[in-house]
């Protein structure tokens, strides 16, 4: 598999597999997260330009996509029923989807991002189960409650 940064060719696959993982949510009980076609071209196009997004690829199909960024998120600056386990300097992993449940290639995003850099932030909606195991799954440390700008609650994990 190969993990690469977005480009503007990619960018209606990627809208795709993003409209697939809300479809998927919904129909797992995930019926809060992602609406109003978030995230979206306009998500997609952002992170291109400020190269914060990926695409995995298989066989020349795009089969994932992720933002991944070095560097603090200010949405994680403060955290309620808990703690951060490291405050050292981390990245940040957002907007995970999957074209293909079952194939481990969200493991393979974690692999990645932790390759680039051993400490790792990601939060998840708290209906967001097959997340919340996935996460489990492959070393990250459930540290409690963030709020997003808007001040909806997400549960907040940490990999070091």
């Amino acid at each position: 598999m190969l993990i690469r940064k977005t480009s503007s060719k990619d960018v209606l696959q990627a809208a795709e597999i993003y409209e697939n993982a809300r479809r998927f949510m919904r129909a797992n009980g995930n019926i809060d997260q992602w609406w109003e076609g978030y995230p979206g071209i306009n998500e997609i196009e952002s992170d291109i330009r400020e190269g914060t997004g990926y695409v995995c690829e298989e066989d020349g199909e795009i089969v994932a996509v992720f933002y991944f960024r070095i560097g603090e998120d200010p949405t994680y600056k403060v955290i309620y029923n808990g703690a951060w386990l490291d405050e050292s300097p981390y990245a940040v992993i957002h907007r995970v989807a999957v074209k293909y449940n079952g194939r481990g290639t969200v493991n393979k995003i974690y692999e990645y991002c932790y390759s680039k850099h051993p400490h790792l932030r990601i939060d998840t909606h708290e209906d967001n189960i097959p997340m919340q195991r996935s996460l489990s799954k492959n070393g990250f440390k459930y540290c409690g409650i963030i709020h997003l700008p808007n001040g909806d609650e997400r549960r907040a994990y940490e990999k070091i």
